[in-house]
């Protein structure tokens, strides 16, 4: 089972408890999960094409909460045909209204209806990505201003005939999913998200310590062959007495790091000392260079 189906599952579970939170959520499946038929007789039948079948489950939860229908599914469906004469369904089925959805907690199941039948999310694991697929500019738009009232990031972008809100963001992914109730699939990501990082953490500490090591290698490198430069054109002899045990110290000690060599010398140096020390072994070798 896909993360974004298991979002799903659990935001299938959460009923609200109020009736005007119902009718939002009621409202935004119905209208990006269903289409209205004309019938032959003329009358009108809200129909869902949604093809999920927590969608399906929640729509006929919520019709018999929020109408009090207590029967089963077959008697559901009447009930919409019948209840469609009623200006409040119809209004349910022409859109979503701006006062369905004015206070927070009503945000919150519409936004909730609205992923059920047009959200996604991808696989955590490859990258962080949730969005609302809408038919029209219109849908997108009322979609992103429920989602920044919660101070939330959210851009919508053309893809084809679509309009899409999409989050990219791994901790506002995180709030939405808090925002719309499913708590369970957020704890999940955390965990993923915590890993990833330290992961990633892991790695980049490795790297740093790599790049640091093959830097000390390369530099004791250049070191050890200005001195053997200097060895074979000169002679170690007639360097200063600091500069002469700074290079049999670093000949001996070919791994050692600068702090390290600074305690082999007698009196111990610091590791500016050194380098300073080895700098200017540098210098006379390169001058035997010319």
């Amino acid at each position: 089972m896909s993360f974004s189906i298991g979002v799903k599952e659990e935001l299938e579970k959460v009923i609200p408890g109020s009736r005007h939170c119902q009718l939002a959520e009621l409202s935004a499946i119905i209208h990006f999960g269903c289409r209205i038929c004309q019938e032959e007789d003329g009358e009108y039948r809200i129909v869902l094409h949604s093809e999920n079948e927590s969608v399906a489950r929640k729509y006929f939860t919520l019709w018999k909460k929020t109408f009090i229908i207590n029967t089963g599914t077959e008697k559901v469906l009447q009930a919409v045909k019948v209840l469609e004469g009623d200006k409040q369904v119809r209004q349910l089925c022409e859109g979503v209204s701006p006062l369905l959805i004015k206070n927070s907690c009503c945000k919150r199941a519409y936004l909730r209806g609205a992923f059920l039948c047009v959200g996604s999310m991808s696989d955590p694991k490859k990258g962080y990505h949730l969005e609302f697929v809408c038919e029209y500019e219109s849908q997108a738009k009322q979609i992103q201003a429920a989602i920044h009232s919660f101070d939330i990031e959210a851009k919508v972008v053309r893809r084809k005939k679509y309009y899409v809100v999409y989050l990219k963001e791994g901790s506002g992914i995180v709030d939405l999913l808090n925002v719309m109730g499913a708590h369970l699939s957020l704890m999940n990501l955390e965990n993923l998200r915590i890993e990833k990082e330290m992961r990633n953490s892991i790695n980049r500490q490795v790297n740093c310590e790599t790049a640091n090591i093959a830097k000390t290698v390369n530099a004791a490198s250049k070191q050890i062959e200005d001195i053997r430069l200097i060895q074979k054109h000169v002679g170690l002899s007639g360097l200063p007495d600091n500069l002469r045990e700074m290079a049999l110290v670093r000949l001996t000690h070919p791994e050692s790091s600068l702090q390290e060599l600074g305690g082999y010398l007698d009196p111990p140096v610091g590791k500016s000392g050194v380098n300073h020390r080895l700098r200017k072994l540098s210098e006379i070798a390169d001058k035997i260079r010319i």
